[in-house]
């Protein structure tokens, strides 16, 4: 549950980087997260958000 946003759900993706001369690697993509004091429900959490969240404003900040 590490690189996991707490609201959207939003994960790593993993896929392969390819070179110009087309040799292929493994790479992963993580969402850009950060911990941040939440309000839910009334109590005052700390969680991982990623911007995109934070950003679209889906969250309480406290």
């Amino acid at each position: 549950m590490a690189r996991v946003c707490a609201i959207c759900g939003r994960g790593v993706s993993y896929g392969r980087s390819v070179s110009h001369s087309g040799k292929r690697s493994q790479r992963v993509r993580a969402p850009n997260l950060q911990r941040v004091h939440v309000v839910i429900d009334g109590v005052r959490r700390r969680v991982r958000v990623c911007t995109r969240c934070l950003k679209a404003g889906k969250v309480q900040k406290a």
